[in-house]
């Protein structure tokens, strides 16, 4: 119950952040997401040194439930069913040739709260043929003081994302992979093309 009441109270809070991620990675706010790319790769490239020498195993079969629990929405329209919304345009970093591909975001699922095998946002490209495919996902944790989210032994990114409010945000590439790194932002194997 008193998770209800907390969430009860988030709502007006959660309308707000929807409308910014529906604008979401708008010119204006790739600046600030590449502060946000500078600001954690020092602690990105730290963890994922750690990652390699403790919990391997099991940050491995945190992946792969992920990507099971993920493998239905390779279809987009069962994401549309389950309330993930197109809410960008296909985010690409010129800069670093890198892609983020469009985001599908369940706002329902953006608050405090994570779960592993919920996650608040989608990442897709297109094909050849202009379907989209499923590459990655996505979390976005509102920071309402509680302790730094970690995805098994990974911590997610200070901010990241185009939220007007204090936010943990982690890509997560289980679809694609990532040659930067499997928790890094963006994608050179993402094109928006």
């Amino acid at each position: 119950m008193k998770t209800n009441n907390k969430r009860m109270k988030l709502l007006p809070f959660l309308a707000i952040i929807s409308v910014f991620i529906i604008t979401a990675c708008s010119a204006e706010k790739m600046d600030d997401l590449e502060t946000d790319v500078q600001l954690n790769r020092e602690n990105r490239e730290l963890n994922e040194a750690f990652d390699l020498k403790q919990g391997h195993a099991a940050q491995n079969q945190l992946l792969a439930q992920v990507r099971r629990a993920s493998a239905k929405y390779q279809r987009v329209e069962v994401a549309i069913a389950d309330g993930y919304l197109e809410a960008s345009h296909c985010v690409y970093n010129e800069e670093l040739d890198a892609g983020m591909g469009y985001h599908f975001v369940n706002q329902d699922l953006v608050d405090p709260f994570f779960d592993p095998f919920k996650p608040e946002a989608l990442l897709y490209e297109k094909d050849e043929d202009g379907k989209f495919k499923l590459v990655g996902v996505e979390y976005i944790v509102i920071d309402v003081g509680q302790e730094h989210p970690h995805f098994g032994n990974h911590p997610f990114d200070v901010g990241g994302t185009p939220v007007p409010v204090d936010h943990y945000s982690l890509h997560v590439w289980v679809w694609k992979h990532n040659p930067l790194g499997m928790y890094f932002p963006y994608n050179p194997n993402v094109s928006c093309q």
